[in-house]
């Protein structure tokens, strides 16, 4: 492991991973052969990816295993669901220490141009209309990423309010059962239905949502703006400040990798 990938992916980021990643078997074929690239190189590399925004042929070879097969084990990873899984072991980590503040949540989504098409993009209209996505996401009072989740950019925030609450995992408690539910929940008018305050209600979440034409920016923004922080937070992953992947699920694993990296900052604070 060079200095670089011993940096983007240190010991306790390793061990984790290690937690959620298939096991693999390798078959050495008859005479020998070319031995197989190691998972922490490959993770090192896709990390690298994400942070940096370039591409997978840009990859440079100090990392070690050639591009097309940091790619092919990225693909691999993200079908058998590993990124999410990675998040949620590490918000597992987060809760039994007591970090996951779960006394209010916010939630805020944020659109990028998608610039090669693919399902869950469309004309965006904060764009001028050119193909896009939302990154969607939910955070705990000090912006910790609770949950994500992507959707077309035409897409109101309103219609992803539901399913994004509802995938925040049963977290771990330094005391106590499992959580999986704020108590109360931020959202600005976008989110301004009474069918949602009734659903947030039904599964005992108090929302704090801004009413249209009511409700000042200065009144409920002042916890808001943890959300609006962790965006930015999230445009460290350069790879998430234009949709290059045609396959949702592989956009879907850059954002997941991008909060993974930010609960484990906090993690190992």
């Amino acid at each position: 492991m060079t200095s670089l990938a011993e940096r983007l992916v240190p010991d306790e980021l390793w061990e984790l991973f290690r937690r959620v990643v298939p096991e693999t078997v390798v078959v050495r074929a008859q005479g020998g052969g070319r031995r197989r690239a190691g998972d922490r190189e490959c993770l090192a590399a896709i990390v690298f990816v994400a942070t940096s925004g370039c591409s997978w042929r840009q990859l440079p070879p100090v990392f070690g295993p050639a591009w097309p097969t940091v790619y092919r084990r990225f693909a691999r990873w993200s079908q058998a669901r590993v990124w999410a899984r990675l998040h949620r072991v590490i918000l597992d980590e987060l809760g039994a220490q007591g970090e996951l503040d779960w006394s209010r949540f916010a939630v805020d989504s944020v659109s990028v141009r998608a610039l090669k098409g693919g399902k869950l993009t469309g004309p965006n209209p904060t764009d001028r209309g050119k193909s896009g996505s939302k990154i969607h996401l939910a955070v705990d009072r000090s912006g910790l990423p609770a949950a994500v989740a992507i959707s077309a950019a035409n897409t109101h925030d309103s219609l992803a309010l539901q399913p994004l609450i509802a995938s925040i995992p049963p977290v771990r408690s330094r005391r106590g059962p499992r959580r999986r539910q704020p108590a109360k929940l931020h959202g600005d008018n976008g989110y301004d239905y009474s069918h949602l305050r009734r659903w947030l209600r039904e599964r005992g979440i108090t929302p704090r949502i801004a009413r249209r034409g009511t409700d000042t920016s200065q009144r409920l923004g002042r916890h808001r703006w943890v959300v609006e922080r962790t965006m930015s937070w999230l445009a460290g992953c350069r790879r998430l400040h234009r949709r290059y992947e045609r396959k949702p699920e592989h956009f879907l694993a850059f954002t997941a990798i991008a909060t993974s990296l930010i609960n484990y900052r906090r993690l190992t604070k």
